[in-house]
């Protein structure tokens, strides 16, 4: 937080900020970004030995479960240095369950690294992620991953990316060879022969092979149309040159990455490590340094704020993620603007409370080493931050500022949870309040009528997960009942003119509101309010209430006690009382009215579905189709790849439960699916 920096500190600071690159890992589960992440660390000289993922020796896959599972769950946070730069690498996970992870990370980011199976193409997690990355407006470039495999095809993964993701993909290198004889690639934009002869990571430069040398130019000058059409300067050189030098090349590549208008794409072999150092190339030419990306803005008050990436100005930070360990809480922060000292003490905006900082952690996944402070453009962990949660804001005390923080996705499936053993019920309390600190898309609460602890979540995998993690983290024994979903209820058909007189007299000032609403379905699963009360007959501050009372009343809908949404209420004429009329009343009037009007409205239940793509062998297909329409499944499309069906169905989630052990009982083991959430659908009433 010093703001006391002499110039020539501040300008060697900013002058190191250029050099930094705050970067994600963003792909669909089994595309390989944790291999990625883990060549990245040995290229850079992080790591002296690859980890593999089938190994369990990964550095970022750290956590017994990931290993035990294969898969990355929770994001973490490494740093290497490559070619002079400082590269703070996140990597992500790939399963939908665990997509708020993903949008933590993503708050946080200046670029990201998007990983495609040269096989698959874009798959469903990949879209998803790609829209999480396009909310935020992080530059991307894409790395199409194993080339080796049998049925690669950069042309072929080209154009998935571009068909479903609607970006426009600038390929900037060729593959020489396929498949099993995949060994390098060719450079477009400096017409060289990048080939590796082992898996050091090491390549060996040289001229175009011959035979692919037209094919390369065809494909270059393919590549310089492309940019001239998106990139001023690049046309100008272009239509005076015919053609584009290396040096305009590279630069209009860069500004079109920053920009967003288009995606460079590299493509290699991870796991052979092939590859790797051309992307590491290509995130220092063409992803953002902090001082590249907008200046971070907030809000005091009504006023809203920015402030740049710049280590004198004043400290803001925003806090991504939170971590229990056996040695205290870590606070993931991303600092954007200030400096900040260990032992120097900041306001949590939210709480609001003042925090000492006791020691600042550079974070290389379970490990950390610590430094003395951390300036703009750094993401670090702190250790003696008590209290603070993910989405918080910390900044100097002298100047509070609000960042936004990253959104939390609703829970849809939720389980029954209990201790086994009486005496550990305090210690579960504990556990699971600890459980929700670290995870915000966790809820917990007490469900009124059984009096049980139910644990809500994004998912049945999310759920297995987190409670594991308790029964390994705390050694207890826990009951868990079976999966639900999350219900909600909305208007099918409304009603108008409902009138509601709240009248309370029970001795001294009494209440009084009139109100006369309509009821009826809105677009979308929002909740609108509006009034078209002239006259004055209801003040304003009395219809802020009624709006108020009307939100309270959508947390329990007349069907099954389910949260009600997608509606539009307007208020369309009331009364008062000169002397009982008051916020209170108006507000309880709006609540009670409400559950009247959608007590005498056509109700509709909506239940959770989500978009599965089932692969399996063809001879499983009939029996798979036929149980995805036993489970109530609406097929959208199927496909042929490679002696295996792929086949896209909507289905609701409550029947996707077991699936996964159903799915191998029918194909022998062969068939693998993937679920993507798609909103609320209707869904049958229950038997009376």
């Amino acid at each position: 937080m010093r703001t006391d920096l002499h110039t020539t500190t501040t300008t060697t600071t900013t002058t190191a900020l250029t050099t930094v690159r705050n970067l994600g890992i963003l792909a669909h589960v089994d595309a390989g970004k944790t291999t990625v992440t883990e060549r990245i660390l040995y290229a850079t000289g992080t790591t002296y030995k690859r980890g593999e993922v089938h190994d369990g020796t990964t550095v970022t896959d750290f956590d017994p479960q990931e290993r035990d599972r294969g898969i990355t769950i929770f994001a973490a946070a490494v740093s290497c240095d490559w070619d002079g730069h400082r590269i703070n690498l996140i990597d992500t996970p790939g399963h939908v369950d665990f997509a708020d992870e993903v949008e933590r990370s993503l708050r946080v980011l200046d670029g990201a690294i998007a990983v495609f199976d040269a096989v698959a193409g874009v798959e469903p997690q990949s879209e998803s992620v790609w829209r999480q990355a396009d909310r935020h407006g992080v530059p991307r470039i894409a790395f199409v991953n194993k080339l080796d495999r049998p049925g690669a095809d950069l042309d072929t993964a080209v154009a998935s990316i571009r068909r479903r993701l609607h970006p426009a993909p600038l390929v900037v290198q060729l593959p020489i060879g396929s498949e099993d004889g995949f060994t390098g690639v060719v450079d477009l934009p400096r017409m060289r022969a990048l080939v590796w002869a082992d898996g050091d990571g090491r390549y060996d430069e040289g001229p175009v092979p011959d035979a692919l040398l037209d094919e390369a130019r065809r494909r270059r000058r393919a590549l310089e149309e492309a940019v001239a059409e998106l990139h001023p300067a690049a046309l100008e050189e272009f239509c005076a040159a015919s053609s584009l030098s290396a040096r305009t090349l590279t630069a209009a590549l860069r500004d079109l990455t920053r920009t967003g208008e288009g995606v460079v794409v590299l493509c290699g072999s991870a796991y052979r490590n092939r590859g790797i150092e051309p992307l590491l190339e290509a995130v220092v030419a063409y992803l953002p340094s902090p001082l590249d990306v907008p200046a971070v803005r907030g809000t005091h008050g009504d006023a809203v704020a920015e402030r740049p990436a710049d280590p004198a100005a004043p400290f803001a930070a925003l806090v991504f993620k939170v971590n229990s360990t056996a040695t205290g809480r870590l606070t993931y922060v991303r600092v954007y603007s200030g400096t900040l000292t260990k032992g120097e003490v900041v306001l949590d905006v939210g709480a609001p409370r003042t925090e000492r900082v006791s020691r600042i952690l550079r974070v290389q996944a379970d490990r950390h080493a610590e430094v003395d402070r951390a300036v703009a453009g750094d993401i670090v962990a702190l250790v003696g931050v008590k209290s603070a949660r993910a989405g918080a804001t910390l900044c100097g005390p002298d100047a509070p500022l609000v960042l936004e923080p990253p959104t939390v996705a609703e829970p849809v499936v939720s389980v029954a949870v209990e201790a086994r053993r009486g005496t550990d019920t305090d210690r579960l309390t504990a556990a699971l309040a600890r459980l929700v600190e670290e995870d915000p898309s966790l809820v917990v609460r007490t469900d009124r009528e059984t009096g049980q602890t139910v644990l809500s979540g994004m998912g049945e995998l999310h759920l297995e997960v987190a409670v594991e993690k308790v029964r390994r983290a705390h050694g207890l024994e826990i009951g868990v009942g079976r999966p639900k979903v999350t219900y909600r209820e909305t208007v099918a058909r409304g009603v108008s003119g409902l009138v509601y007189r709240h009248v309370k007299q029970d001795g001294g000032a009494g209440q009084f509101a009139h109100v006369v609403l309509d009821v009826e379905p809105a677009e979308g699963d929002g909740f609108v309010f509006r009034s078209t009360v002239t006259g004055g007959r209801v003040p304003q501050e009395y219809v802020r209430a009624v709006e108020a009372g009307c939100r309270d009343a959508l947390a329990e809908g007349p069907l099954g006690g389910h949260q009600v949404t997608g509606l539009r209420v307007t208020l369309t004429d009331g009364a008062t009382h000169p002397k009982d009329s008051s916020e209170l009343a108006f507000r309880a009037a709006g609540r009670l009215g409400l559950r009247e009007a959608l007590r005498a409205s056509v109700m509709a239940l909506l239940e959770p579905v989500v978009e599965v793509t089932v692969t399996v062998p063809d001879d499983a297909v009939g029996g798979v189709l036929g149980d995805l329409a036993a489970r109530r499944g609406r097929v959208s499309g199927s496909a042929a790849r490679a002696g295996t069906a792929v086949v896209t169905a909507t289905v609701p989630l409550a029947e996707l439960f077991g699936y996964a052990t159903r799915l191998r009982s029918r194909t022998q083991g062969r068939g693998t699916f993937t679920a993507r959430p798609t909103g609320y659908a209707p869904a049958p009433l229950p038997a009376p």
